[in-house]
């Protein structure tokens, strides 16, 4: 490794006396990150080929160690790199983006495919029983084997040269996809008149006024961020914009030119086919799965079948509902996907008598943040402090330093607001993750969410939905800041994909507690705590149109697993490709996939969730199973049962089969039954 030097020209190879050693955002240059690019890449490279002609015999110590320490300052720069590129990607930073992700596979392949190392990690694995290894380390070298095998290790030279083009075409595939996506959302606004605005609350013409503000405009402005189209579709009267609006909203990713995504995805299915067809698989969703807790696009398919049949039911029943408010109110045609989340705002009000302006300024976003961070004292003792002398890549980030027993575990940053440089969506990524193989390094953790901005002085207010989203994704925040491991590998959400999404899933439970809404839901303007008769009313209004969010996700999961299970990808329409599966699965009327696929970024714009969107669903029966555990015991804050999940989940990332992990914190295996129960499609027996 390089030593840091202090008078280094380039930031990324001078030491960084910064609290934590987090970036120093404001020394970085966008000059700077080409050349320490090349720089990293060549010291990774001779890190590497020292250990492939290391004339000893292979050893942990001298090959697997060896490899886990290298390429520090190559994770360095990609942890700075990437984030930024998902949450600021100016268009200097996206050109940087698209000429380093066939650079970057290159690098990857030269390491996975490179005989000698492969031989010397073999060697290991062949007499692994004799090596007295931890059970760490066991892991550790049993996942490094198969990394090696599942990219082309074993393949003939023929193979391994279209395994390199094939793996680097994919790269740029998804880098261009992503980039396509965040330009299609970027790019479309419409602008609004007071009169389009009459009658919507003020929160939401607060935040249409912002967006217009943020673009030098004044009036009103509507973008395609998810956090200002759901709410307009749900209280806007307009029947005309909401579809204006709705329309523009799915064709992301498809509104034609350089943006249009289309023959990315045909293109990117089909090599994907390839290389799973290199590796010995019949598809790619056969080759994706064999590393999960599923195992097979079978066994996905019967749990995603099992929860589509009641979901249409319940979706039917639901759009009957919706129809006869609508016709009470003078609408006498189809419900239309630009109609449901309006009328079903109606019919929630009628059945529950909920509001969602009314529910709204209970929702601050700085008394959710203090809800979430309250909720992991009580059950894993750790404590928060905002810090302000600490380098941010983005004046709306808040930096809090996060502690256990009195010592600091790690940085959590939270970057909560819309902007146009910022990609769709919420996500939980790493600066730095936590591992303590040469020295402790302590996890660098961030948040990055999509809330429509108040304007200045007015408190962020979000839907319950946003609420729940930012428990979500600090439930990933906790799995990252928690973890305790030794190896980088292994460390926080480096888990089987289907297992990743149970510790933030099973996190959004303690939101809808009373225990948690008593103290934290309190109203902006009156400063009172919501009252218990609305506590009461949401939760029982929590399995609400269920069907409708049921259709949106499942029938997006299923779409995923038929692009992926396809063995010949000839001549793909995607957009044809879509429109007949959904008419086979039996798409209700008037509802649309949650994602469409060319704007579908978690299957397309790189490997994460392609062929693996049903983990949601796959970890829901994992969280609905885990929290009846602390309901049954009366306590939902149970010291006993809290400690075995943040010993056996939370802080022991993927240091053991994940199954194992979860039987360990339950006492036995999930019960699938949970999943239908939680989702209100079955009654509990």
């Amino acid at each position: 490794m390089t030593q840091l030097l202090a008078t280094d020209p380039n930031p990324f190879f001078r030491p960084w006396a910064t609290p934590f050693g987090i970036a120093p955002f404001g020394e970085i240059a966008i000059d700077d990150y080409r050349p320490a690019f090349e720089r990293a890449l060549a010291e990774h490279r001779a890190e590497v080929e020292a250990i492939a002609t290391n004339p000893q015999a292979p050893s942990f110590a001298n090959t697997i160690d060896a490899l886990e320490v290298g390429g520090h300052t190559l994770d360095r720069l990609c942890g700075v790199f990437f984030n930024i590129a998902g949450s600021d990607a100016t268009d200097a930073i996206q050109a940087i983006q698209r000429d380093m992700a066939p650079l970057l596979a290159k690098h990857g392949n030269a390491i996975s495919l490179d005989p000698r190392l492969f031989a010397r990690v073999k060697a290991l694995h062949d007499k692994r029983a004799e090596l007295g290894l931890s059970s760490e380390q066991m892991r550790v070298l049993e996942k490094t084997y198969k990394n090696f095998v599942r990219s082309g290790a074993l393949l003939d030279e023929a193979g391994k040269v279209r395994m390199r083009a094939v793996s680097e075409r994919l790269a740029v595939l998804g880098t261009t996809f992503a980039q396509n996506v965040l330009k299609d959302e970027s790019t479309w606004t419409l602008t609004l008149s007071e009169a389009d605005v009459k009658g919507l609350p003020d929160y939401l013409k607060s935040a249409l006024a912002q967006a217009a503000k943020d673009r030098g405009k004044d009036g009103y402005v509507m973008t395609l961020g998810r956090s200002m189209v759901e709410p307009f579709l749900t209280v806007s009267p307009r029947r005309d914009l909401r579809e204006t609006i709705f329309k523009a909203w799915v064709k992301r990713g498809e509104m034609g030119g350089d943006s249009d995504n289309t023959a990315v995805v045909a293109e990117t299915v089909k090599l994907r086919i390839e290389r799973a067809n290199l590796l010995g698989y019949p598809t790619f969703a056969a080759f994706k799965l064999d590393e999960t807790m599923a195992k097979t696009p079978g066994a996905v398919r019967d749990l995603l079948d099992r929860v589509w049949v009641r979901a249409k039911v319940r979706a039917a029943e639901e759009r009957a509902a919706l129809a006869e408010m609508a016709l009470s109110e003078g609408m006498n045609e189809p419900i239309e996907p630009w109609d449901w989340r309006f009328y079903a705002e109606k019919v929630r009000q009628q059945r529950h008598a909920i509001d969602e302006a009314e529910m709204k300024p209970y929702f601050q976003l700085d008394r959710m943040i203090e809800a979430a961070f309250d909720t992991a004292t009580r059950l894993f003792g750790v404590t928060f402090r905002e810090r302000t002398d600490v380098p941010v890549y983005h004046p709306d980030v808040r930096v809090f330093e996060v502690a256990r027993a009195g010592q600091p575990i790690g940085l959590f940053l939270g970057d909560y607001f819309a902007r146009g440089t910022k990609r769709s969506g919420a996500w939980m990524s790493a600066f730095r993750s936590q591992e303590n193989l040469t020295a402790p390094v302590l996890p660098i953790i961030v948040n990055v969410m999509n809330f429509a901005k108040p304007a200045a002085g007015e408190p962020a207010l979000l839907s319950f939905d946003d609420a729940r989203t930012l428990f979500h994704e600090f439930g990933h925040g906790l799995h990252g800041l928690l973890s305790n491991v030794t190896y980088p590998m292994l460390s926080g959400t480096a888990v089987a994909r289907d297992f990743v999404e149970f510790p933030s899933q099973l996190y959004e439970h303690w939101l809808a507690r009373p225990e948690v809404l008593s103290r934290f839901a309190i109203h902006a303007k009156t400063g009172e705590a919501m009252p218990v008769s609305l506590i009461d009313k949401l939760i029982a209004a929590r399995n609400f149109n269920q069907g409708f969010g049921t259709v949106e996700y499942t029938s997006s999961a299923l779409v995923d697993m038929a692009f992926h299970s396809l063995e010949d990808a000839e001549g793909l329409d995607p957009i044809a490709f879509e429109a007949a599966e959904l008419k086979r699965l039996g798409m209700p009327e008037g509802m649309v996939m949650r994602h469409r696929t060319p704007h579908f970024t978690h299957v397309f714009s790189g490997d994460g969730y392609s062929a693996g969107y049903y983990s949601y669903m796959w970890s829901e029966v994992l969280d609905a199973d885990g929290f009846s555990a602390f309901e049954e015991t009366g306590d939902v804050f149970n010291p006993e049962l809290a400690r075995r999940l943040g010993e056996f989940v939370y802080t022991a990332g993927n240091t053991r089969d994940p199954l194992e992990a979860y039987k360990l914190f339950r006492g036995r295996e999930p019960d699938p039954e949970a999943l239908l129960v939680k989702r209100g499609l079955v009654k509990a027996a």
